[in-house]
């Protein structure tokens, strides 16, 4: 399918793997420009490099922590320089985080706030201007089906999720005015780095697929979800078939969810 893409100008925080990247290549291959930042510059440069052999446009890199103003403002001015527009922007950065309410300090509480919703807050407050100018955009928000219904030991992160998808309703009735729809994924257990990483401390003694058919165990549909099945939304919210939309929090969780 043609999503209509082409020539339009993507930036995804924390897309050197797993969702992030996942997504960024699938709106490569729908012919956008596409710039990803990431903390690690050798993981960041091998995922561009995997993104170029599948665009049609341009892809750029910028080593940049969401947790830090100047380093997201330089990754968005960066972008809007080699591209010249901003289109859409996906706030993906972020890290699983889950403990008993009474075992998490202080700092852990402002590190998670700091960058799963600041972060989205920062990179969405340097990309907004661009699409005011250009006359509209999108801005999808990556969050958690918990953040919707928490479970126990589920702190920092479903707090901060919970934050995220509030400040995406918020963030949506605001902008609609100016043509820039915004939504968040709420997803599950999807594969990535860091849920390989989960699957082998929690199973060690097993391989990592037998390891992933355990964690799957609660989940209706009975498997780990794949980071392509996220990035397929992404991309249709990203495009224009996504026109009327915004507001919305879309779970992409194999059915565990508590809420709809």
């Amino acid at each position: 399918m043609d999503l209509q893409l082409t020539g339009y100008a993507a930036l995804v925080t924390g897309g050197s793997e797993g969702i992030g990247k996942a997504a960024a290549l699938e709106l490569a291959r729908e012919g956008a420009h596409v710039a990803i930042c990431a903390r690690r510059s050798d993981v960041l440069g091998a995922a561009a490099e995997e993104i170029r052999r599948h665009a049609t446009g341009k892809v750029v890199e910028v080593v940049a922590d969401v947790t830090r103003h100047e380093d997201i403002e330089r990754f968005v001015q960066e972008a809007h320089r080699q591209f010249g527009r901003v289109d859409i922007l996906v706030n993906n950065a972020g890290t699983a985080a889950g403990a008993a309410f009474d075992t998490v300090p202080d700092e852990a509480w402002d590190s998670d706030l700091n960058l799963k919703l600041m972060g989205a807050i920062r990179a969405s407050q340097a990309a907004i201007p661009h699409m005011k100018q250009q006359g509209g955009g999108r801005i999808i928000n990556i969050t958690h089906v918990g953040g919707k219904a928490p479970g126990p030991n589920s702190l920092p992160s479903s707090v901060s999720r919970a934050a995220g998808i509030a400040l995406t309703k918020a963030m949506s009735k605001d902008l609609a005015t100016h043509n820039i729809l915004v939504n968040t994924i709420c997803v599950g257990v999807i594969k990535s780095g860091q849920i390989s990483r989960a699957a082998t401390t929690r199973y060690p003694d097993v391989p990592l697929e037998d390891a992933y058919k355990k964690m799957a165990a609660p989940i209706p549909l009975g498997r780990i979800g794949e980071a392509r099945e996220v990035a397929a939304l992404v991309t249709l919210l990203a495009s224009p078939l996504g026109g009327y939309v915004t507001g919305a929090s879309i779970n992409v969780d194999g059915g565990m969810g508590a809420t709809v």
